[in-house]
């Protein structure tokens, strides 16, 4: 297998669920945290130094539900980065039961980052869609 080492919730996962997993995965940042690692071969979000991964989400439309439920009250501008999953190098853990939400277990290596892309915001800061992609870095 190319890329990271997909692992699940104890026992019940195995190759079969593997192969439904989706090919990509979405991780929803502030636009000048992922500015800041322009040029840069890794990325780690803010909190990764707390928590240990960077948090993932699994179909565009459950970005936008977790931005709402999450960041709505942070109005800086957001990015979200479209990640092949088969290019991650550290470990891709599901720890929910619906296996929709991965967490990376190591720093992002940035060949693993497809597009970049924008989102868009109403006034009150509530998260509408995810937008076009953004020039590369």
């Amino acid at each position: 297998m190319a890329g990271g080492q997909y692992v699940g919730i104890g026992s019940e996962w195995n190759e079969r669920e593997r192969v439904n997993e989706p090919t990509t995965t979405y991780h929803l940042t502030p636009l000048d945290d992922w500015n800041a690692h322009a040029n840069k071969t890794t990325y780690a979000p803010e909190g990764y130094e707390t928590e240990g991964f960077i948090h993932c989400t699994d179909g565009e439309q459950r970005v936008i539900e977790v931005a709402n439920r999450y960041y709505s009250s942070d109005l800086r501008p957001y990015c979200v980065l479209l990640i092949r999953r088969d290019r991650i190098s550290a470990p891709v853990v599901y720890e929910d039961p619906d296996r929709v939400y991965p967490h990376i277990y190591g720093v992002l290596n940035a060949e693993a980052v497809q597009e970049i892309r924008s989102v868009s915001r109403d006034a009150e800061g509530r998260f509408l869609e995810i937008g076009e992609p953004l020039p590369d870095r």
